[in-house]
């Protein structure tokens, strides 16, 4: 009987990230289905591992949609303190384009992946928040600033633009 229950809760907990448009908290999870946050955790990492691809972010848990009229590029930067960091953010989103994550190549660990899922300026100003808050090192302290952004965005046209707003305010790393 327990079995079955928790079968069905990972099911639902799927079917709720499925149709959110949103990443939701594990504690709202939890609260949802009446079990603990480290419950949620176990649960994701199950369905995880049966190769469903939920994506954990800072702003929680999240099933990415697949869109077939967008593309996704790689764009390497470079800059330091947290106002560029949020300038950086906001222009990509600007052009109406989704971060998708950063990635620092790391001389031991090879490369480290940090999900962002960023697709708005209240996305920028959140993640902004929340790393003054915490106190956090961001990924590219790791590499003296640089770091890869892959983004999600309409078109190569809006890539272009992109890319040459990065270049203009000195972010986009030189090739």
């Amino acid at each position: 009987m327990i079995i079955l229950k928790t079968e069905k809760r990972r099911k639902n907990v799927l079917k709720r990230l499925k149709e959110s448009e949103n990443a939701i908290i594990g504690s709202k999870l939890a609260e949802e289905f009446e079990v603990s946050r480290q419950v949620i955790v176990q649960d994701i990492a199950l369905l995880r591992a049966k190769g469903e691809k939920i994506i954990a972010t800072s702003q929680g848990y999240l099933y990415p949609e697949s869109n077939k009229d967008t593309i996704q590029a790689t764009i390497a930067c470079k800059h330091g303190e947290s106002e560029e960091v949020q300038e950086e953010l906001m222009i990509i989103v600007s052009y109406g384009a989704k971060i998708i994550d950063v990635i620092v190549e790391h001389p031991i660990y090879g490369e480290l992946k940090g999900m962002l899922m960023i697709k708005t300026p209240a996305d920028v100003k959140k993640f902004i928040k929340n790393y003054r808050e915490n106190n956090a090192s961001l990924l590219a302290s790791l590499t003296d600033g640089v770091h890869l952004h892959t983004i999600e965005a309409l078109n190569e046209q809006v890539v272009k633009k992109i890319r040459e707003e990065l270049d203009e305010k000195g972010y986009l790393l030189e090739k």
